[in-house]
């Protein structure tokens, strides 16, 4: 059994509100957009699942967006699963077209009633705070890898790159506690710079372009941007970055700015006629960043 897409997005959506739940914070759309990698055409609807569910509630206004009505340690995953896919529970017959009746009931019935019901047990003792234990193991890579897994081949990039402006320390620092505003840009800029390298080594390869203005999360903590960011392209899944920016003085005048993090590259590369060779992605995801650290220090040198 899998989920279908809604079945999926939910999931995602609630893992990104159980995460703030304890902060007591309301999560925005764009931020579980960019933190859960969920499509910003159908968060909206998504988030409105788990509304209708009462599992998670809604509020307008500056401090507004979403968050869930209880823990996640008092929700289980077959709540959030019903959510977004309705009950599990089929209303028709394993091997025919209408419900089951004992009159004409099929062989599978008690096995397919059996086999139900102990995936909604399994799935109602599995907390929502399991999942996003999981998940952040996952991320930090402390997670086991499953026997049975499908995954194949390095999905996403360590990279890391900096450079030198003529910002002191302290006036960097307060810049890009700002970020947000104008991060989005510099990371449009960055993807327009990689394609650009794109169109000198594969003119007839698919743009690198993003196809819309990235969804960026940007958080000042501790001294250092915590910065998210998703971009749909044009050559298949959407592509997403996940890690920080921070500044170090050179000297009094001079600051460094560093950016490090994981980055999915738009795409499939070898999946489908017309994708870029692995090679390339690879440097076009290294030039990604680097395009994007330019823009971040002109901005940052020379702000509007």
């Amino acid at each position: 059994m899998t989920l279908s897409k809604r079945g999926d997005y939910v999931v995602r959506s609630a893992i990104a509100l159980a995460r703030a739940y304890d902060s007591g914070e309301h999560r925005k759309i764009r931020e579980v957009v960019a933190e859960m990698d969920v499509p910003q055409t159908f968060a909206s609807q998504i988030l409105a699942d788990l509304v209708r569910a009462d599992l998670a509630t809604s509020r307008a206004g500056k401090s507004g967006g979403y968050r869930l009505i209880r823990s996640p340690d008092e929700v289980s995953l077959l709540e959030v699963v019903e959510a977004g896919e309705g009950p599990l529970r089929s209303q028709r017959c394993a091997v025919g077209d209408g419900p089951c009746r004992w009159e004409r009931v099929c062989p599978l019935h008690e096995t397919w009633t059996a086999a139900t019901e102990a995936l909604r047990r399994t799935l109602g003792e599995t907390k929502l705070s399991d999942v996003v234990a999981r998940d952040d193991a996952l991320a930090d890579s402390s997670y086991p890898t499953p026997s049975d897994t499908h995954r194949h081949g390095v999905t996403a990039l360590e990279l890391e790159d900096w450079v030198t402006t003529n910002v002191t320390l302290d006036e960097c620092r307060r810049r890009l506690a700002d970020g947000a505003k104008w991060l989005p840009s510099c990371v449009t800029a960055g993807y327009e710079g990689a394609d650009e390298l794109r169109r000198g080594v594969d003119a007839a390869g698919p743009s690198w372009r993003a196809t819309s203005t990235p969804a960026v999360v940007a958080r000042w903590v501790d001294g250092e941007v915590e910065v998210t960011w998703e971009c749909e392209g044009s050559n298949g899944r959407s592509s997403r970055f996940e890690g920080r920016l921070r500044a170090h003085a050179v000297d009094g005048e001079r600051c460094e700015v560093r950016i490090s993090g994981k980055f999915r590259p738009p795409g499939k590369s070898g999946s489908a006629k017309g994708s870029l060779d692995q090679a390339l992605v690879d440097r076009l995801s290294r030039a990604t960043l680097r395009a994007t650290l330019r823009d971040v220090a002109r901005v940052l040198a020379n702000p509007s």
